[in-house]
Parts: C-alpha cells; structure tokens; sequence
C-alpha cells in the first residue's frame, strides 16, 4: 500500500482527478455508486442497488451492473469494494520511527499478534495514519479468494477490497480537508447500517480512527464513542455524509443519508494516490482498469518522444553551428591561404626559368662534345665538309671511301 502523496492541501485539491465506481455488499444487497472526481467538483454519476446478489447467478448481476455502467460511460473503470464490517479485523498499529519502505515489513512481521485466526492463512492490507500509526485490515484468505471468484465471474473487474474505516478515512481526505469537521479539536460521525444497527467512525488525537457498529440507540453509541476518543462528553454528533466531501451533482436516487459508504468507497477508488485506503486484494488479483492508470506510462512515452525529438534537433542544430564556426575560421584564413598558394605557384614559375636556364647554358657545352666526337670518329682519309647541329638531330657532310663503316662507327658513340 503507497503512502499518501506529501503535498500540500491546495495542491492535492487541485489534484484530485479521477473516476470510481463504489461496491457495498450489504447483507444480500450490492450498493453500487459511481462517481467522477474533478479539482472544481465532484459529481455523483448513478446508483444502483443489486437485489440479492448472492441468491442470483453470477453472471445475470453481473450483466446488470455492466449495463449500468455502460449507460454512465464507466465501463473501464474497476469496482472497489466495501467488504462486510463482520468479515474484517481492524487494528490499529503504532509504529513510530519505521521509515516508510519499512512499514509493511514491520506489519507483516507482527500480524500473527494482530488477529484471532490461528494458523489460518490471512490477507491484510494498510493505509497510513496521523502520529506514526498505521490503519490495517485483516480478512481470511478463503474469504477474499471466495468474494474474487464470485466478482470474477460476474465479469466485475476488481481493483481493490477495502473495509469502512479505511473508506471513510480516505474519502474525508480526498480533497486535503474535512467537510464540516474541524479535524484538529476531532469529530464522531454517525450513520445507520443496512441493518439497522449504528454506525460510528471518528477521529481525535488521541486516537486516529475509531470505526464501530453498535446495536444501540445513537445516543447510548455517542457516549461510547466519545469515550474511546477521548473527546469532551458535550461534542455533539455529525452526520457520516456531512464529514465527506459534498458532491456538486447528486441524483435524488442516492441519499447520503442511507449510502454513504458507497460513496465514500467509490471516493476512495477514484484517486487511490491522493487518498490510498487499505487494499485487502492480493496484488495479483488486482484489475487496474482505470484510464487514469495509463497517464505515467502516456507521460513517460511523451518525455521519452520529446527527449528523442530534442536530441535529433538539437544534433541539427549543433551540426548548423559548427559548420558555420568552420566556414568562419576558413573564412578568416583563406587570405592567407590564398597568399601560400600564389607563393607556391610563383616559386614553381621560378624554378622552371632556372631549369631552362641551366639547360641553355648546358647547350653550348653538349655542342662542343658532339662536335670533338665527330672529329674523333671521322678520320682521315674521310672528311666533313659541313656540319649542323640542333637540339636532337646533327646533320654532316662530306666524302669517305665508304659510308657503311663509318655509319656503324657513328651509331656506337653514346653522343
């Protein structure tokens, strides 16, 4: 079981959001309440009584309820439900100085001391209390497992089953304040059970929550109430619904005076986060139907698409900005490199000149070789009349006795 949110009252009113749907079984009966929860109102969408459900098949009240949501458009939502008063242990538990992760260990720890079951096996649940207590409830197994079988195949999904005490508690607390009650001095509340009998639930310093039902007159069960809360004997009695959040739509079908608990029930169901009661439900049981339960997951998926688009944008934009920081410092250095490359291509020029040069004056040098080899070679009695030299070709002219041998001799000069 969560612990209430820590916020402020203001804040939590303005936070209330939500939609639930109210199941009281009621001797034979279903008190069926289904409201809608808003930070500006809280309206009361219907009521239905299911008459002797328990003597009826399942899946014919079942039908029955499905089509009464479905006419109020709540046909998602998951039912919670106010188990029997006689099928619930209630204790309250001080646990002062437990963190929080640790309260459900330190309960779970001492609840075989905490009920009179034996070695029968127990579902508990718990919801926070003012002062360091806890607020727990304890059903037997078989109990819980035969009501779950029974919502289950009336094809009623089921959220959570919760008991009176934990309801009421969580309902008064549903929009951060006491409707009509001054939560400090501390109040009794009374109403009449389908039976018959009284109703009591209060709250006073000295004791977070007193819940009980008393076969007696309303009187003679304020006193007793009194007493038990330790409050002065002239605190006058309220009424059960004056203490809950007034709803702002309410059909005249469902009079608070007689109903309630299921409203408080579906109350505490439609925002089980600003005001969790106690869940008695196994985990693994639990239907969470409720639109408002995919929110985190919807948020979430939003944050993780505008991080995936922020980061695609602001890659584009980091790659925009670096790419005209580097056309700036190209911007700023391409004088200088356009001054290198004029260097480079003049001192190319340069050393071009040069080579030519060296190779003009290299010239008359291979000439003067060229024309000592052709002395060398021709020998008397050949001789040269006349002799022209280019850059690749020699032309000669003259007489000899004969002109192969002094070919072949020509050809073997390297020049």
């Amino acid at each position: 079981m969560p612990l209430p949110i820590p916020i402020s009252k203001d804040l939590r009113k303005l936070l209330a959001f939500g939609s639930g749907v109210g199941v009281e079984i009621s001797g034979v009966d279903l008190e069926v309440v289904a409201a809608r929860v808003r930070p500006s109102r809280i309206s009361v969408l219907g009521r239905l009584t299911i008459a002797n459900f328990a003597g009826r098949p399942a899946a014919e009240w079942g039908a029955e309820y499905s089509r009464f949501l479905k006419s109020l458009g709540a046909s998602h939502l998951s039912a919670t439900v106010l188990l029997p008063r006689r099928e619930v242990i209630v204790r309250q538990v001080a646990l002062p100085g437990v963190a929080p992760k640790d309260i459900e260990s330190a309960i779970r720890f001492q609840l075989d001391t905490l009920h009179p079951y034996g070695d029968d096996e127990v579902s508990c649940g718990w919801s926070a209390l003012p002062y360091g207590a806890v607020l727990v409830g304890i059903v037997r197994r078989s109990t819980v497992d035969r009501y779950h079988q029974l919502f289950t195949e009336a094809g009623i999904p089921v959220s959570s089953f919760t008991f009176s005490a934990a309801a009421v508690h969580a309902a008064i607390r549903l929009n951060g304040r006491l409707n009509g009650a001054a939560s400090g001095a501390g109040f009794i509340a009374l109403s009449r059970s389908a039976a018959g009998t009284v109703e009591v639930y209060g709250e006073s310093q000295s004791r977070p929550v007193f819940s009980a039902e008393f076969d007696l007159a309303p009187e003679r069960a304020t006193v007793l109430a009194l007493s038990e809360l330790r409050l002065p004997p002239d605190t006058a009695p309220l009424k059960l619904e004056a203490v809950l959040p007034k709803p702002d739509v309410n059909p005249v079908a469902n009079d608070l005076s007689r109903n309630a608990l299921p409203y408080a029930t579906a109350l505490a169901g439609a925002c089980p986060r600003f005001a969790p009661s106690a869940n008695v439900l196994p985990r693994e049981h639990r239907r969470l139907s409720s639109r408002t339960a995919f929110i985190p997951t919807i948020v979430l998926a939003a944050l993780v698409l505008l991080s995936a688009v922020g980061v695609t944008v602001y890659s584009s934009y980091a790659d925009r900005k670096y790419l005209r920081k580097l056309e700036a410092e190209i911007a700023q250095f391409e004088p200088q490199a356009q001054r290198v490359s004029t260097v480079d291509r003049q001192m190319s020029e340069m050393q071009a000149r040069a080579r030519a040069l060296d190779q003009f004056r290299q010239q008359t040098r291979r000439d003067l070789d060229a024309l000592n080899e052709i002395t060398r070679l021709v020998e008397p009695p050949a001789w040269i009349s006349s002799t022209s030299l280019t850059r690749d070709t020699v032309r000669i002219t003259g007489e000899a006795p004969q002109a192969p041998p002094l070919l072949k001799i020509l050809d073997s000069s390297p020049l």
